[in-house]
């Protein structure tokens, strides 16, 4: 078992939480019980059919729970990713990251009038992923060789 820094739980854990109330968000306002929420349109980007994409997010759902689980009892196949693995995350998760931020400003100079929230809560949700992928990548990454051998 790893002694791992509790800020790594706590960030994955939030992440977690935060796309768990999206895809609830959008699931309540799908079956009309949360009106007092944005409407549908602006849960979804429609990239991919509703029918594949929600069973597609909570199979992420299980997958995000089994890290966060890994990383609360140190122990388990993600606290014990390579150091050159964590680095591929984090670069990926930079490039998710910015590949949101320009497909934000995007939005934002095709559609002015969606300013800010309006329309862009995939968006938002897409970089608290990205930043879940980065925040795996730097724990592995900054364990690292030299990190491996200080911990228990």
């Amino acid at each position: 078992m790893r002694e791992i820094p509790v800020r790594y739980p706590l960030l994955l854990g939030s992440f977690t939480f935060l796309f768990v109330l999206r895809v609830l968000g959008q699931v309540l306002v799908g079956i009309g019980v949360a009106g007092f929420l944005p409407p549908f349109e602006r849960w979804y980007s429609g990239l991919m059919p509703y029918w594949l994409l929600l069973p597609t997010q909570i199979a992420l759902i299980v997958l995000m729970l089994k890290i966060v689980r890994d990383f609360a009892t140190g122990n388990g196949t993600f606290v014990n990713l390579r150091p050159r693995t964590g680095r591929v995350l984090q670069a990926l998760g930079c490039v998710y990251f910015l590949s949101m931020v320009v497909r934000y400003v995007v939005t934002m100079t095709v559609h002015p009038e969606l300013r800010w929230f309006t329309g862009t809560i995939p968006i938002w949700f897409h970089m608290v992923l990205a930043a879940f992928v980065f925040t795996l990548g730097r724990y592995q990454a900054w364990r690292g060789p030299t990190r491996a051998r200080e911990l228990p």
